[in-house]
């Protein structure tokens, strides 16, 4: 029977799948299981792991060995400080030798990391360690003054030339104790400094499930370079980008920084990616540079999540690279649900849509009672768990050939004079006009209709007529019924820490006006 990496027939990968099937692609047991040693240490002897492009467009590469030495040192410096197995080691750092350091560090010391976004507010990591109440803090060189007034007694630790040369004292090989049931990483969800978002519990097992979305909806194979520009701080960059191609020996690449498109092309092309996974918006950012033709970059496959991706985005990448992009579909909470199978012959992308439900789960169309809708009804994308649906909070529907449809986020429907609309399908049509560089679409209170859609838009060129042609192309593009009655032209639009756009935040400061 083929490795399940070696796979490359969609159905085969339907055929031969099995969850048992995935634990033969690691050394540890279902009782005997540590991250860190499946992520670094049984590759020690491949050669580089990870490549980092820095925004100020330097280089730096890791070797699998080198970060099993530093991850081995920082486990022993935990145990030194009184870390123990359970405590909990936020970090805030940018990717680079100490971030990987310390988070695998303290999954081999059986300690459970928590990866915190470097951009976050005072309010935003104070709400974050008041939940998690970490046993210490590793964060970049200089920033420990600022963040001691507002953490309290919590022991806050620099990356810096004194950190290092601290680990340098111990010993490089830590043997690791840990269950495969014992907590890994907390990740936290991405949302507001004013809500607590969801934390989300990972054992060290979690890798075994992860490799779903590794092989189906990625497409990772040994041999690819693969890099994911996304922030390791979120469930896209740290699971998907780091954690699963890791296990799996793949070398990666990473971005460390405030983002730059340049920088991304020139990675791309430095490290020879054959492999890229992004967010649907970095693509577009990509699209919107206009200088993809001064690289040479070679992909074999190309993927995204977070939302839907426009369709003269997605027309763009076919052209730009010659690969067809992938959506993958999930949540942070339940994982990747639904693919497109990149690298896998015998399956069509279709434009337009998520794709297809991954093997071994049961993803459906629900109405609110939990009833399955038949294919093409709409309603609440939802996955069969524990003889119950759990719902993903976003509405769709399935097509005749099993494709799904996103429709936006349960919370972003448009209910307008008894219509349902979709702030997904406007704002892609919206996408299309030739003045509109990026958009969103909310609600907004109507005495007469209920809600009418405002459209929040970022404009390439505005003119005096721009709102006016935008209407007059959305009533002839969606319908007299779904045109952005109300349009307000920004600068920028808000987005999340993980890049999709942030509906709520306009929600919310329309309602505070």
């Amino acid at each position: 029977m083929s490795d399940l990496t070696a796979i490359t027939s969609y159905e085969e990968a339907l055929s031969s799948f099995s969850w048992d099937r995935l634990w033969t692609l690691f050394d540890g047991t279902s009782d005997r299981f540590n991250l860190a040693v499946e992520c670094l240490d049984r590759h020690a002897g491949r050669g580089i792991a990870i490549d980092v492009k820095f925004n100020d467009g330097h280089l730096e590469s890791y070797s699998f060995a080198e970060l099993a030495a530093s991850t081995g040192r920082f486990a022993h410096w935990l145990a030194a400080q009184g870390v123990a197995p359970g405590d909990r080691v936020a970090v805030m750092l940018e990717p680079g030798r100490a971030f990987y350091t310390a988070l695998f560090g303290a999954v081999k010391r059986g300690a459970i990391a928590v990866p915190l976004f470097t951009l976050f507010g005072a309010d935003g990591i104070a709400l974050r360690v008041e939940d998690c109440k970490p046993r210490l803090m590793v964060v970049e060189p200089g920033r420990a003054a600022a963040l001691r007034g507002t953490m309290g007694a919590l022991q806050i630790v620099e990356a810096d030339a004194a950190f290092w040369a601290a680990l340098d004292g111990f010993d490089p090989v830590f043997v690791p104790a840990t269950n495969a049931s014992d907590l890994a990483v907390f990740q936290y969800t991405s949302g507001t400094t004013r809500e607590l978002p969801e934390t989300v519990k990972h054992s060290q097992r979690a890798i075994v499930t992860l490799m779903i979305a590794a092989l189906y909806g990625v497409g990772l194979r040994p041999h690819d370079r693969y890099f994911c520009p996304s922030s390791p701080a979120w469930g896209h960059g740290l699971w998907h980008g780091t954690i699963a191609p890791l296990a799996l020996g793949v070398r990666i690449a990473s971005y460390s920084g405030k983002f730059e498109v340049e920088r991304v092309f020139e990675a791309l092309q430095e490290f020879s990616i054959t492999n890229f996974a992004a967010a649907a918006t970095v693509y577009r950012m990509l699209r919107n540079a206009g200088s993809r033709d001064g690289y040479r970059i070679a992909l074999d496959k190309a993927s995204y999540t977070g939302e839907p991706i426009d369709t003269e985005t997605f027309r763009w990448v076919e052209s730009a690279f010659g690969v067809t992009p992938c959506s993958m579909y999930g949540s942070t909470e339940v994982g990747v649900l639904i693919v497109n199978y990149p690298g896998y012959s015998g399956y069509q992308v279709r434009a337009g849509t998520l794709g297809k439900s991954v093997p071994g789960l049961h993803v459906g169309i629900v109405d609110r009672e939990g009833n399955e809708l038949p294919r093409g009804e709409r309603g609440e994308i939802a996955v069969k768990r524990k003889g119950g649906w759990f719902y993903v909070k976003d509405r769709g529907y399935c097509d005749a050939d099993g494709y799904f449809v996103h429709e936006g986020r349960s919370d972003d429907v448009i209910i307008s004079a008894g219509w349902t609309l979709s702030a997904v399908e406007i704002e892609n049509a919206l996408m299309k006009h030739p003045a509109v560089l990026e958009a969103a679409a909310i609600g907004v209170p109507d005495a007469v209709r209920g809600q009418v859609v405002k459209a929040f838009i970022v404009a390439r060129d505005r003119t005096a007529d721009t709102e006016e042609s935008v209407q007059r192309f959305m009533k002839n593009t969606l319908g007299q019924h779904e045109y952005p009655r109300v349009i307000e032209f920004v600068e920028v639009l808000p987005k999340t820490p993980a890049g999709k756009i942030n509906r709520k935040a306009l929600r919310d400061r329309e309602q505070a006006t």
